[in-house]
């Protein structure tokens, strides 16, 4: 996984600033998740593996015709060269942490006993919005085993109030 990363960062990197420049955030995440999408597909994948890479590039462009612009293709080019093209899917996901932190926007992970209501969400979502300041979309969950309470996670923020976590400490402190 991490050399996936590696080999994937600097196109992410290079099409985030490239799209920063260009004002083209939004559509630069549409063509990199259309791509990425098509190398994902089994008979793509075969041909990626079996072709050359000027065939490869081909095969895309006639599968992607309107979904990319000049500039996309280059990168999707550029990538079937150095035969990187199943480094796409990774490129995508760095590019959309890249355009989440300009838009200072973080997902934060919710899990709770059960479900919670929109005013519990709205006030979670204030909260988390204050202290992390950043937008806050939540993604959330229902794990019935916790017992009672949530835990949520937010990049490298964790929050545990659940009743299993409370117990998990105590059961920690009374060992040491």
């Amino acid at each position: 996984m991490a050399e996936i990363t590696t080999i994937a960062r600097p196109y992410a990197k290079a099409a985030f600033e490239f799209a920063l420049e260009s004002s083209e955030l939004d559509k630069w995440a549409e063509m990199l998740s259309f791509s990425a999408q098509i190398v994902q597909d089994s008979q793509i994948a075969s041909i990626i593996e079996s072709e050359r890479p000027t065939t490869v590039v081909e095969v895309i462009a006639s599968v992607c015709q309107e979904q990319l612009s000049e500039q996309g293709l280059n990168l999707i080019k550029l990538m079937a060269e150095n035969e990187r093209l199943e480094a796409l899917p990774e490129v995508l996901t760095l590019y959309l942490e890249f355009k989440a932190d300009h838009d200072r926007e973080i997902t934060a992970e919710i899990v709770s006993a059960s479900e919670l209501n929109a005013q519990q969400l709205e006030q979670i979502t204030a909260s988390l919005e204050q202290r992390l300041e950043r937008k806050v979309k939540l993604d959330c969950s229902v794990d019935p085993s916790i017992v009672a309470g949530f835990i949520i996670r937010a990049g490298d923020l964790v929050i545990d109030s659940s009743v299993q976590g409370q117990l998990a400490k105590l059961a920690d402190t009374l060992q040491a």
